[in-house]
């Protein structure tokens, strides 16, 4: 199962990066297949190897040698090292007593989350789609697992309920903050990635998430600001500390619940 999700994790990256590059530039996730966007040269296959062929070409492309990003290589091990950890037994919250379906439900969530969060770091938005797809997703495998465990539309509905808890709490946040300070304090793009995290995690999930990502932001502000690296009221990409927070609520809610809270949490 380990050796499985890593050449998995490492395929899928491969895919993530043509996600992270094409989607903000409105382009095709399939036509046209791999190129150079230097010289515009197809790629053959054994160009596209994940990190493999980025180490033989020594970063650059084989037909115009332009520099390649070490940031193609670096997702497709991250992504991998997070397959590998999603396939440990325990991990993830699918609740389901099938390794392999845990890891292909966290695996789709990894699909979702970590383009969201290079092109906010990017960009400093977030892509609808990407967040669309991702809580019709999320409501599509609730409802799914609620059959499989004979609980109807219960599971769908609470994980609805926290979608829609996700999408009016940070539009609300945004508001006040901007009658208060006359500017938002979170964009739309933010809500909608919580919307899809509610879909995903549930309640208590989401308050996991939430709670990771607010004191993450706030504990990089505060650097920011002291070291000079932030100015007074310079805007930073809120998606990335949503994204870890969804991340370790996925792997591990019912810790963080339980800190929380000082009792285990529940999967909802």
């Amino acid at each position: 199962m380990t050796g499985l999700a890593a050449l998995l994790g490492l395929c899928v990256g491969s895919f993530l990066n043509v996600v992270v590059w094409r989607l903000p530039r409105g382009e095709s996730l399939i036509w046209p297949g791999s190129h150079c966007p230097r010289c515009g040269q197809s790629l053959p296959w054994y160009h596209n190897l994940p990190v493999l062929s980025w180490l033989l070409l020594r970063g650059r492309c084989g037909f115009c040698h332009g520099k390649i990003s070490s940031r193609y290589p670096l997702l497709e091990l991250l992504n991998a090292g997070l397959w590998v950890l999603l396939s440990l037994p325990g991990v993830g919250r699918l609740g389901h007593p099938d390794p392999l379906l845990n890891l292909l439900a966290g695996g789709l969530l990894l699909g979702f989350l970590l383009p969201l969060a290079l092109i906010d770091l990017d960009s400093l938005r977030l892509p609808e789609p990407l967040c669309r797809w991702g809580l019709i997703t999320g409501l599509a495998l609730a409802a799914g697992l609620g059959a499989m465990q004979g609980l109807g539309a219960s599971l769908l509905i609470f994980h609805g309920m926290a979608a829609v808890v996700g999408l009016l709490s940070f539009e609300a946040v945004s508001a006040l903050a901007e009658k208060a300070l006359g500017t938002p304090a979170l964009g739309l793009g933010d809500a909608k990635l919580a919307a899809l995290l509610g879909a995903w995690l549930g309640l208590e999930g989401l308050a996991v998430a939430c709670g990771l990502a607010v004191f993450g932001g706030a504990l990089f502000g505060v650097v920011g600001r002291i070291s000079g690296k932030l100015g007074p009221r310079q805007p930073f990409p809120f998606g990335p500390f949503l994204v870890l927070g969804g991340l370790l609520s996925w792997l591990a809610c019912d810790q963080f619940w339980g800190l929380l809270i000082g009792t285990p949490g529940q999967i909802l």
